[in-house]
């Protein structure tokens, strides 16, 4: 008995030398004041900044074209540190830096020569490509290297910038860290008709990938602030740009998907003339392919669910039943107009379609998708859609009860 504990001693021994040497950490570990966090990436037609020139002017630079100019936004520890122990409007939570070239990695790396904190692009949580690059060049071009990359989240969010992207990385505002305003603005669907489901990378890929056309927020950008004003139109056979639509037209858009969460229709009494506001509680759309022969054509089924939150009509009678019939009326219209004016746009001026016919059209006849898909756009353009609207008042808030 003896002998045998004194063969299993050197055992446990061993067993305790090898847990203590796990404990040691990972041997490729950075501490994180030596990390330096990328949350967003803006793209921009190339353009040098002045300390660029003068630093190639001295070295000469290496071979390459001045194609795309790189916006990082980084966050560093000692940058959070000391914006929050020093106070004033002028101290800044993030900090912005640039590089000019030709290929999005080598320009990464680029950076590499000019700080002692590496990139690291774990944490990114947006990227904004400026209008003209996306017009120049596909996106299969400019977020390929973000595709391929591991460092990049699937999920990062991507937008289409009006002037200059860098500039949505701005803010006058202390404390606040542009790259994640952008994102919280996203979430902000239940409250409007004109925002975007988030485009991540990787519906941009699929989207790449089924050769489909699509849309992508736009965001505006003025002396530090920011909106979100209706959506670039993304071309399906050259992933390029190809115009856009304005913020009515993006509103038809979510009419037509049903995918809004919230947001309100603005509408007029038809006998005063004054204004009158529906809110909307729920939204519910139904795309239904119809095929005869060779004709292909869609009934767009759209209900909703809201309450009367604004009226300026006088005198006090507006919560009749009677008065609430004819604000539905009102309202039905509103939105049927809204809905036609960009399924007129989409159809001839773009010749896209970017609202989900093509992809009801191959769930439930996909016998007939396979045959039209190659020159499924311009077919569409050619396509006769019919809409029924349907909206509901079932409240009016606190100036009265649940409609009867």
């Amino acid at each position: 008995m003896k002998q045998t504990h004194k063969n299993i001693r050197p055992l446990f021994v061993s067993l305790f030398v090898l847990l203590f040497l796990s404990l040691t950490g990972c041997w490729s570990s950075h501490e994180i004041e030596e990390q330096s966090l990328g949350i967003g990436l803006a793209f921009d037609k190339g353009k040098q900044s002045s300390n660029e020139k003068k630093l190639n002017e001295q070295v000469g630079g290496y071979l390459r074209k001045d194609l795309i100019t790189s916006t990082y936004q980084l966050i560093t520890p000692q940058v959070a540190s000391s914006t929050t122990k020093q106070a004033g409007p002028q101290k800044k939570a993030y900090i912005n830096v640039s590089q000019t070239g030709d290929s999005v990695l080598q320009m990464t790396r680029e950076l590499s020569l000019r700080s002692e904190q590496p990139l690291s692009a774990y944490h990114m949580k947006v990227i904004v490509v400026s209008e003209k690059l996306a017009k120049s060049y596909s996106l299969e071009q400019l977020l390929d290297l973000n595709l391929r990359d591991n460092d990049f989240r699937p999920s990062c969010l991507v937008l289409i910038s009006k002037e200059r992207a860098s500039k949505t990385l701005e803010t006058k505002t202390a404390g606040e860290i542009p790259a994640f305003r952008l994102v919280g603005i996203v979430e902000n669907t239940f409250r409007t008709t004109r925002i975007l489901p988030p485009m991540s990378l990787i519906k941009i890929a699929s989207q790449i990938h089924s050769k489909s056309s699509f849309l992508m927020q736009n965001v505006l950008s003025v002396n530090g602030e920011v909106k979100f004003a209706g959506a670039a139109v993304i071309d399906g056979k050259t992933h390029k740009m190809t115009g856009t639509l304005n913020e009515e037209e993006l509103e038809g858009v979510t009419w037509i998907t049903g995918k809004g969460k919230g947001g309100v229709v603005k509408s007029f009494d038809k006998e005063t003339g004054q204004l009158i506001v529906y809110e909307i509680e729920s939204m519910k759309s139904t795309i239904i392919p119809r095929v005869k022969g060779d004709n292909i054509s869609f009934d767009v089924n759209i209900e909703s669910m809201g309450r009367l939150s604004e009226t300026w009509v006088v005198p006090g009678n507006t919560f009749k039943n009677e008065f609430l019939k004819k604000a539905e009326k009102s309202f039905e219209k509103e939105v049927e107009r809204l809905v036609r004016n960009v399924v007129e746009k989409m159809q001839k001026e773009y010749q896209v379609d970017v609202a989900g016919f093509g992809n009801r059209l191959r769930i439930e006849n996909p016998k007939v998708w396979k045959k039209v898909k190659k020159d499924w756009d311009q077919r569409f353009s050619e396509t006769t859609i019919n809409y029924d609207v349907k909206l509901t008042i079932n409240d009016y808030g606190t100036s009265g009860g649940l409609k009867k």
